[in-house]
């Protein structure tokens, strides 16, 4: 009996040994593969001098660039290419100047640019000032060689004890103040164009306050403006001193008549809270009172004192 059972589940057919014998030839056949991959796969060669001409194509048009723009690298070491019309740099007559005095004719006569000119205005004018010879080599676009093609020629006059430098002038001007005087807001009444006149608050800001004054039914503290959307904590303190409260009376909502929908419109009642009041409503009756609600587990002593000048039980 248990020579036949071996015998039998040990045996194969046909189809099962020819089934058997191709796996092993697909095993064979993979595991061979590899070595004869090198033979159908021809490995690409690369040409050394082709790369070292492409290397040196890039060093050459990189030198072109570095000539072409020399301001966008480092100035100072500026080297006039040939060919190149270099004239500015030797065209002018040279004699002694103040470069604080100088008039725009007198750097047009030294030689220099029209753009120079005009950036050495423009330092003048903001109340720059040169105060040594060495001072010319900070000015923007005033090439290295420029600078010491004119040095031997600056001449700074020394100010006067009793005149003070201009930089000091500039900061000592008193200028005139307008006092502006920003009125007080009463939050329950205020429309748009009285927020905006506050600092910090815009049109968008404005919208936003009434609209979140609208849903809540009004204002009944004035730190309530603070939780609009939207509205930065440093603005809301920068206006908080010129807001005030002058009319209280509140839109309230019926807990024993309100849908849950009716309910959750009021921003501090979420729909968690609103659909279970209408469940305890139903189970219990009508609340007999406002501070009923704080039976019900969603409503938290800082929830019950924020909703509890909105509602009411009529």
């Amino acid at each position: 009996m248990w020579k036949n059972l071996i015998a039998g589940y040990l045996s194969f057919t046909k189809r099962e040994r020819t089934g058997v014998l191709v796996l092993l030839f697909l095993i064979a056949f993979f595991m061979v593969l590899p070595v004869f991959y090198p033979y159908f796969i021809r490995q690409k060669t690369y040409d050394h001098q082709v790369f070292e001409k492409a290397i040196a194509s890039l060093r050459i048009k990189e030198a072109d660039s570095t000539e072409q723009n020399p301001g966008k690298y480092n100035y100072k070491k500026y080297t006039p290419s040939a060919g190149k019309d270099n004239s500015y740099q030797t065209k002018g007559e040279l004699f002694y100047f103040d470069p604080n005095s100088a008039s725009p004719a007198d750097w047009k006569r030294l030689g220099i640019r029209d753009k120079t000119i005009a950036t050495i205005q423009n330092y003048l004018s903001k109340g720059g000032k040169f105060n040594k010879k060495e001072d010319i080599g900070k000015i923007w676009g005033l090439h290295e060689d420029e600078v010491q093609r004119l040095m031997p020629y600056i001449q700074v006059h020394a100010t006067s004890p009793s005149t003070e430098p201009a930089e000091i002038k500039y900061e000592k001007k008193e200028y005139k103040k307008t006092a502006y005087t920003i009125a007080v807001v009463d939050i329950n009444i205020a429309d748009t164009s009285v927020f905006i006149a506050l600092p910090g608050i815009g049109s968008k800001l404005s919208q936003r306050i009434i609209n979140f004054r609208d849903k809540l039914g009004g204002f009944y503290a004035i730190d309530q403006v603070g939780e609009t959307f939207g509205l930065p904590d440093s603005t809301f303190q920068k206006i908080k001193a010129h807001l005030a409260i002058s009319n209280t009376a509140l839109r309230q909502i019926n807990i024993n008549t309100a849908t849950v929908d009716e309910m959750k419109s009021q921003p501090y009642i979420r729909y968690a809270i609103a659909n279970a009041i209408s469940q305890y409503r139903t189970q219990h009756g009508n609340f007999s009172a406002v501070s009923d609600i704080k039976k019900i587990m969603a409503v938290t002593e800082e929830v019950f004192n924020k909703l509890e000048p909105y509602l009411t039980v009529k």
